[in-house]
This record gives structure tokens, C-alpha cells and sequence, in this order.
């Protein structure tokens, strides 16, 4: 029996005199490999091709992508969309939060559905939804010249506005998760207690709950801002030409001119600036936090 027990406390064997092997571990294997053939070698593939294919080998890819400035310019606009999409759901995403930590039990669960009903429906239809919504004829210049309160259709799409406004909606249920995850473990006692040694509300919110709250602020914001830095469908949809992201200029060098050679470089260019970013963030908020956020609510 004591044989048996020990073997429970330790499922691992020594092999030889080597580390410990856990026989457990071999059900892992399946998914190391599903990684690997499904997510790692495409990302080498697609490495391996950005200096292998035509136009030339080497780093002519990277440099063709450099010297033309509207490559650099759309890419410089992708991080500038991704910028102003985080502090667009930032700014709505921080009182909804706010809001569902101080609501009763019952309506904060409501707000947490109405949060999550967007993961439910498809994004290109509620990109689709926001055209019916923003175009000249779409509800809001229709209730407004109904009104009387404009003259002529306001442009709400085909400009950064459309983009913006789409983009939002749909990113914000990644910011809200997180700020709530923090805000619910902060003690409601802490701002009790500054009240309660003179502070006014506003003070006491800046001063007690506020910093207690950049954890979530900064691990949603960098959750958004590299979501943001993929997108192609919705900037496609409700943008201009002056809107394009890099998502779509890759598509077009793949599936368009076939040119995998350069479309492979900007990839990876767009996945290089991506860690660049993530390395950055990790010095303020753990990476693994972000996704933990995520997972504890939903």
C-alpha cells in the first residue's frame, strides 16, 4: 500500500539518473503538435518565403516595402487607427466598468451580458449593421433631416469616424472584461474609508480607486491595441482608401498580385512591431494577466 500511495504522490520516473519524467506530460503531445503544425510552421513558412520568393531574395522584400511610402504610410495609419480605437473603448469602456462593480448584483449581471451578446453574432454583420446605421440614407441622417436638425446627410462613413465608431463597438467587450476583473477585486472599504476621513467622492475616486484600477486599464488597452492592429474587414467596409490598414494591403499583394514574396514581408514587419509592443508592455503589465482577464469572466 505504501508503494502504491508513493506512486500517486509521484506519477513522475527518473530516467537513468536524469530529471524526473512525468508519464502525464505524453498527453500533451497532441496539442504541441496541433501548435506546431498549425501555428508555428505557418509563421516560419511565412518568414522562410519573405526572403526566399520574387521579386528577389535576401532583404529586397523588406527593402521594397520601405522604399514605397505608401506602404510606410499605411502603416504608420494602422497603428494610428489601433491608437485612437483603444482610447475611443477606453473612454467608454472605463465607466461601463465602473458602473457593473457598483451595480447591484443582479443588474450587474445584465450589464455582463449585454457585454457579451456582441461575441455572439457575427463581426461581419454588425460591420454591415454599422453601414446601415452611418451611411447618407442609414437611420441616423434619416432621423435627422426628418427633424430638421440638418440640411444635408452628415458623413459618418467612408472617413476615420466610420472606422472608428465600428471598430469601437466591436473591441469594446475586450476592454470592459478586463477593467472589470480588476475593479472587482479592489476593496469597496478602501474608498469608504478616505470618504470617510474627509475626502470628497471625486478625490477619493482619483486618489484611492483610480490607481488601484491601471492594472486593468493597461492590461485592456493592450489587449484592444494589438486586436486593433489586425483588422481588415471593418476598416474595408466603413473606411476610404485614406483608412486602409496593412491587413488589407497584404491581402492584395497574396491574393491579388500574387506576390507572396512581399505580402510574407509585410506580415512579418506587422508581427515584428506587434512584439516590439508586447515586449514594451510586459515592463507594465504581465502579458499572461490579459488573457487571464478574459477567461475568468467569460
Amino acid at each position: 500500500m505504501a508503494a502504491v500511495a508513493d506512486r500517486i504522490r509521484n506519477p513522475g520516473r527518473r530516467l537513468r539518473g536524469g530529471p524526473t519524467f512525468n508519464r502525464w506530460a505524453i498527453l500533451l503531445l497532441p496539442a504541441i503538435a496541433f501548435l506546431i503544425a498549425f501555428f508555428i510552421a505557418p509563421l516560419i513558412l511565412m518568414g522562410f518565403r519573405s526572403v526566399t520568393d520574387p521579386p528577389g531574395a535576401g532583404l529586397s522584400n523588406y527593402a521594397a516595402f520601405f522604399a514605397n511610402e505608401a506602404n510606410v504610410r499605411v502603416l504608420t495609419n494602422t497603428f494610428t487607427i489601433a491608437a485612437i480605437s483603444t482610447i475611443a473603448c477606453l473612454v467608454m469602456g472605463y465607466p461601463y466598468a465602473y458602473l457593473m462593480v457598483q451595480a447591484p448584483p443582479r443588474l450587474a449581471g445584465v450589464l455582463l451580458i449585454i457585454v457579451l451578446i456582441p461575441f455572439w453574432s457575427s463581426l461581419l454583420v454588425r460591420t454591415f449593421a454599422w453601414e446601415v446605421i452611418l451611411r447618407d440614407t442609414g437611420v441616423i441622417n434619416s432621423v435627422l433631416l426628418s427633424w430638421g436638425v440638418i440640411d444635408e446627410p452628415l458623413q459618418l462613413m467612408r472617413n476615420t469616424l466610420g472606422v472608428i465608431l465600428g471598430m469601437s463597438q466591436i473591441l469594446l467587450p475586450f476592454m470592459v472584461l478586463p477593467l472589470y476583473t480588476v475593479m472587482r477585486r479592489i476593496d469597496p472599504e478602501l474608498t469608504r474609508a478616505a470618504s470617510n476621513l474627509g475626502a470628497r467622492p471625486w478625490p477619493a475616486f482619483r486618489r484611492v480607486f483610480l490607481p488601484l484600477s491601471l492594472p486593468g486599464i493597461a492590461s485592456g488597452s493592450l489587449l484592444v491595441f494589438v486586436l486593433a492592429l489586425g483588422f481588415y474587414i471593418t476598416p474595408t467596409i466603413l473606411g476610404s482608401p485614406r483608412e486602409t490598414m496593412i491587413s488589407r494591403f497584404i491581402a492584395d499583394q497574396i491574393q491579388t498580385r500574387l506576390n507572396w514574396g512581399l505580402g510574407s514581408a509585410m506580415a512579418v514587419i506587422l508581427m515584428l512591431l506587434t512584439l516590439v509592443c508586447l515586449l514594451a508592455a510586459s515592463r507594465f503589465v504581465r502579458i499572461r494577466d490579459v488573457y487571464g482577464a478574459i477567461g475568468e469572466e467569460t
